[in-house]
Parts: structure tokens; sequence; C-alpha cells
């Protein structure tokens, strides 16, 4: 093929662009949304979440205690370093926001993980299921429905729902509370609780939880009896 061919055919299809350098596409223009702001969010805490033992379901929680968890991420009484990097130079106006966003999202809950909850034998279901509702007065171990409802799906604006939550992630945090890793506003109420409960009766709790099926419809509570088994910092007074 002769290099004048090439030279006509070019010149040609100049017209179209089809001989001129390739240029670098536009940057695309991200909409400037809450949604789209909390993407870093969602990288980990999935919108269509899953939860696990690492990343819990927040959507649908109240917006309160989503809010409390973020300022306890900043403060230090909280420790997980990808969550203090996000939020460490967030003001409290943009924690709302965040929180506020997160307790409107209602996914369907996907199916129930197997975790170490899956091997709980009939005992540990039935020690799980009695501290769950009836507690232990004995240990001075309240139930957990007084605080966070009959139906456990939390209560707002502040108590958080226990349902559909993975059990290695409940084992987690009971861990967390036990070592002081995790702790809440004085007086912190479930840091007591935690203490309070062997190994045997956190697993036993946690395996009874996760088989539970959550109600995709069900939201938090807008109230519950007062006053509350424990005095918790994290819960504002009636």
């Amino acid at each position: 093929m002769s290099t004048s061919y090439v030279v006509r055919a070019c010149a040609a299809l100049a017209l179209a662009g089809s001989c001129l350098p390739s240029q670098a596409a536009a940057p695309a223009t991200l909409p400037d949304t809450l949604e789209q702001r909390v993407a870093a969010c969602t990288a980990c805490h999935a919108v269509k979440e899953r939860g696990d033992a690492f990343f819990p379901r927040i959507a649908g929680k109240p917006a309160g205690y989503l809010y409390n968890q973020l300022v306890n991420f900043r403060e230090g009484r909280r420790h997980y370093p990808m969550m203090t990097y996000m939020v460490d130079h967030l003001p409290d106006a943009y924690l709302r926001e965040i929180a506020d966003y997160f307790s409107q999202q209602h996914p369907p809950y996907p199916p129930a993980q197997a975790g170490s909850g899956a091997s709980a034998d009939s005992a540990a279901l039935t020690r799980g299921q009695a501290l769950v509702q009836q507690g232990d007065p004995a240990k001075k171990i309240p139930a957990c429905v007084a605080c966070h409802g009959s139906a456990l799906t939390g209560v707002a604006p502040a108590i958080p729902g226990l349902i559909g939550l993975p059990s290695d992630y409940v084992n987690a945090q009971f861990g967390a509370w036990k070592n002081k890793v995790r702790r809440a506003a004085a007086p912190d109420c479930m840091a007591e609780i935690a203490n309070r409960l062997s190994e045997a009766d956190v697993a036993a709790v946690s395996g009874w939880l996760s088989k539970q099926t959550p109600d995709a419809a069900a939201r938090p509570a807008d109230s519950i009896a007062m006053p509350l088994p424990l005095n918790c910092g994290s819960v504002p007074a009636p």
C-alpha cells in the first residue's frame, strides 16, 4: 500500500476524527449527594448489607445510636484504625447527617450466615434464649429485651437492634467490652453487663440471636419502659 494512499485515506477519515490522536476522556463529574459521600462507608458496610464479624449491618439502626458510635470512634472510646481515620476531622453536624442517612436505609436482610453460633447445642440455645428474654437475676444480668425492645429491633433514638447480627460479631463486641477496647459514654451499661457474662453465656446469647429470622418490615420501637435496668450514658433520659 502506497504512502500517498494512506495519507489520502487518513485525510478523508479525519473528518470523522478517525485519524486524530486519542484524547483522554474527561473525568466523570460525581453528584454532590450524601449517598455519594458515604460511598467510603458502603465499601465495607455495603448498602445491600450482609454483615459479618467485622462489618456489621448499620442500615436501619437508630440514628442516635449510629451517631454515638461515630463519635466514640472519633474520640477514642472505640478502636478501629480505618473508622478513626475516616471520622477524625468530621464535625458533629456531619456525623449526624451520616447517621440519619443510614438510619433510613432498609435493604432486605441476607440469609443467615454460618458462624460460631451454628454449632450451638440445645442446652446453649436454651440458656441464650433465657438470657435474652428473662436475664439472670442471680448474676444481675438484665434481659436483652428490657433495653433492646421486645422484638430486639432496637429503640429510637439510641438503642440498637440485635436481630440479624452474625454470632461472631456479637462475640467480638462482648470481648471488646470485656477488654476495654470498646467503651461508651459513662456510665457504660454494656461494659457492666459484659463483665457479668461468662464466655459460655456470651456464646449462648450470640448463638440464639443468630438463629432468629429478622422481619424485613421491622423497625426500631419508638419507646420502651423506663427506667432502664441500668443507667446508660449513651441513652438520653426521658
